[in-house]
C-alpha cells in the first residue's frame, strides 16, 4: 500500500497539503539518446554544450554511472528502479510479437513493478513526460504520467510532426508545432508548458524530458551542420586524440588510463567478420567529406539539444521553480556503432553510400536518413572500449550530471563512485519523502534494486555493492574497483579488470586472479537467475526468426 505523507503531515502537525507539497523538490530527468561518454564539453568533447557545462560546474559529474547498454532496457531500468529483465525488457520492445518469449524478454509488464511517475503521482506530484517513450504498447499516461507529448516509438524523423503525439487521448495540442517543426524544439516547448502547469496546480513536478537526439536518423538545420563541418574534416583519429588529452587534463578517469586502440567493427547484418576501424588517412577524399558531414549533423543535434536545455532551464528559473528543482542529465547507452564503420543510409536501401556534391548539402534535411557508423562512435566514446549493446565501458557508461542548487555540497565535483540507473528511482523516492509501495493496483511490487544518491550529493560515500548488466549475451558484474565482463561476439571467456586503474579495459587480469573470477562469476549467475536472464544465443535463436550472424554461436 502507498503511505500518503501529505495527509499524515496535515493531520499530525496541521501542515496544509499545499505547504507540504511545496517543501518537496521538483524532479527533472533529462535523457539523451545514444550520446557518447565524451561528447559533451564537460566530458572532454569539442561540441558546444555551454548549458550542460554550466550545470556540471554548479553540480556533480558522475563518471561511472552504468546503464543497460541499449534504449528499451535502459529506459525500463531508469523508470522502474529494477533491472530490465525483471520487467520484461531484457532485449527490445516489440509489441505483441514477444509475448510468448521468456519472462525476462516478453515486453514491459505492469503487474509487478511501478514507475517513478506512479510512485510520485500517488504522493501528490504532477507528473509529465515530453520526448521518446520506446517502452512498447503501454502508453506513458497508463504508467503514471498525467500528460505526455512525444515519440512513442524508438526513432523517426525529426522533421515530421505527425510522428509525435499528445496524450492523454482527447487532450488538445496546446502549442503550435506545424510551422518549422523540429522535434527537439517541440519536445522542449512541451516540457516548459508542463512545468508551468505543475506550478499553476501548486504541485511539485516530476518531469521526464527524454530527447530523441542525437539518435539516428541524423537530422538538423543546415546552418548548425555547416558550423561543424570544417572541424570534422580533421578526421576521427585526430579528434579522438584531442578528446583524450582533454579528458586527461580534466581528471575524468582515475589511475593512469591508456587510450584504447582504434575500435573494432563488430559483426552485424552488414559485416561478416569483425575488423578494425580504418585509419582516417586511408580513406578517399569523397569518403572523408561524406563521413565528416555525418558527424557534423550529429554534433549539430547535440548542440541544439544543449541550446534547448538552456532554454528550458531559463524558463523554469523565470517562473521561480529552479531553486527547488533537482535535475539529472544522462544518456541511455553508449555511442551507437550500428552497423558499419561508415554508417548506413536507409533511403537508398543499402548499408552505405558516399554522398558528393549537392548531396552533401542535403544530408540531414527532410527526406534523408543517415547514420554516422562505427568510426565516429569510437570517437564519441573516447577513450572507452566498444559501444552500445556491449557490457564494456563504452556500452554502459553514461555521462551524468546532477544539479540541485545549494544542496550540492561540492559544486563542480567529479565523482568516480560506481552508480546505476536503478539508483534514480531510489533517489527520487528519497528526496520526495515518498514511500515505495509493496503493492500497486492489487499486485505485489518487486523491491527497488538501487540505492539513493543523496549521500553523494551531500559529499558522502555510498556503500560498496554489486552492479550487473546483460544484453544479447554481453554481460558484466562490477564490485568495488573490480569488473568481470564478457563480450558475446568475440566468443571469449570472462575478462577481469581493475577499473580504478584501467578504465579502458586494456589489461585482462583474469589469468592472475582465477579465484576472483570464480567469486564474481558466482555472483553474476545468482543475479541472472533471480533477474530472469536467459542463456544467449540459445534463447534468441529459439524465439527470434531473424538470426543475424552476430547472434550465431562462435
Amino acid at each position: 500500500m502507498f503511505f500518503n505523507r501529505n495527509i499524515l503531515l496535515s493531520l499530525t502537525f496541521g501542515v496544509s497539503i499545499a505547504s507540504a507539497q511545496q517543501q518537496r523538490p521538483n524532479i527533472v530527468l533529462i535523457l539523451a539518446d545514444d550520446l557518447g561518454f565524451s561528447d559533451l564539453g564537460c566530458y572532454g568533447g569539442e561540441i558546444e554544450t555551454p548549458n550542460l557545462n554550466k550545470l556540471a560546474d554548479q553540480g556533480i559529474r558522475l563518471t561511472e554511472m552504468y546503464n543497460s547498454a541499449r534504449s528499451c532496457p535502459s529506459r525500463a531500468c531508469l523508470l522502474t528502479g529494477l533491472y530490465p529483465h525483471q520487467v520484461g525488457l531484457g532485449h527490445m520492445e516489440a509489441g505483441k510479437s514477444r509475448q510468448n518469449w521468456p519472462q525476462g524478454y516478453s515486453g514491459f509488464r505492469d503487474n509487478d513493478n511501478v514507475t517513478i511517475a506512479e510512485v510520485l503521482q500517488k504522493e501528490g506530484y504532477y507528473t509529465a513526460m515530453s520526448g521518446k517513450w520506446h517502452l512498447g504498447l503501454q502508453k506513458p499516461t497508463n504508467r503514471g504520467f498525467d500528460d505526455y507529448y512525444g515519440l512513442l516509438g524508438g526513432f523517426d524523423s525529426f522533421w515530421d510532426s505527425s510522428k509525435y503525439v499528445r496524450l492523454p487521448q482527447g487532450a488538445e495540442p496546446t502549442l503550435p508545432i506545424e510551422n518549422n517543426f523540429y522535434a527537439t524544439h517541440a519536445i522542449t516547448d512541451y516540457a516548459i508548458e508542463f512545468m508551468e502547469k505543475g506550478r499553476e496546480l501548486n504541485k511539485p513536478v516530476f518531469l521526464y524530458l527524454a530527447y530523441n537526439a542525437p539518435h539516428f536518423p541524423l537530422h538538423a538545420p543546415k546552418e548548425v551542420i555547416d558550423k561543424y563541418m570544417p572541424y570534422y574534416l580533421k578526421g576521427w583519429d585526430v579528434i579522438r586524440d584531442e578528446r583524450f588529452k582533454r579528458i586527461s587534463q580534466m581528471h575524468l578517469l582515475q589511475g593512469n588510463p591508456q587510450m584504447s586502440p582504434r575500435g573494432p567493427v563488430p559483426a552485424s547484418m552488414f559485416i561478416d567478420e569483425p575488423h578494425e576501424v580504418p585509419a582516417w588517412n586511408s580513406l578517399t577524399k569523397e569518403q572523408q567529406y561524406d563521413l565528416a558531414r555525418r558527424m557534423a549533423i550529429y554534433a549539430a543535434m547535440v548542440d541544439i539539444m544543449d541550446q534547448n536545455i538552456g532554454r528550458f532551464i531559463h524558463a523554469i528559473k523565470e517562473s521561480g521553480q529552479l531553486d527547488n528543482t533537482l535535475i539529472f542529465f544522462l544518456s541511455d547507452n553508449g555511442a551507437c556503432a550500428e552497423w558499419h564503420e561508415f554508417g548506413f543510409d536507409y533511403k537508398t536501401g543499402t548499408q552505405y553510400v558516399i554522398h558528393t556534391g549537392k548531396e552533401l548539402d542535403e544530408m540531414g534535411q527532410p527526406g534523408t536518413y543517415h547514420h554516422y557508423g562505427t568510426g565516429w562512435a569510437n570517437v564519441c566514446n573516447t577513450p572507452l572500449k566498444l559501444y552500445k549493446h556491449f557490457a564494456t565501458e563504452g556500452g554502459i557508461s553514461t555521462p551524468t550530471i546532477v544539479w540541485w542548487g545549494n544542496h550540492i555540497k561540492e559544486k563542480g565535483a567529479i565523482n568516480h563512485t560506481p552508480c546505476h540507473f536503478t539508483d534514480i528511482m531510489s533517489t527520487c523516492v528519497d528526496v520526495a519523502h515518498a514511500q515505495y509501495p509493496s503493492t500497486y493496483k492489487g499486485h505485489a511490487v518487486q523491491p527497488m534494486e538501487g540505492v539513493s544518491l543523496v549521500p553523494l550529493i551531500e559529499g558522502n560515500a555510498l556503500k560498496t555493492r554489486a552492479i550487473f548488466a546483460e544484453h544479447e549475451g554481453n554481460r558484466m558484474v562490477r564490485l568495488g574497483d573490480w569488473k568481470l565482463v564478457a563480450t558475446h561476439y568475440t566468443g571469449q571467456d570472462w575478462e577481469l579488470y581493475n577499473i580504478k586503474e584501467d578504465r579502458t579495459e586494456q589489461n585482462n587480469l583474469a589469468p592472475q586472479y582465477p579465484e576472483m573470477v570464480k567469486e564474481l562469476e558466482a555472483m553474476y549467475f545468482q543475479w541472472a537467475q533471480r533477474a530472469h536472464v536467459e542463456p544467449f544465443p540459445q534463447m534468441w535463436n529459439k524465439y527470434n526468426k531473424k538470426q543475424f550472424k552476430i547472434y550465431k554461436e562462435r
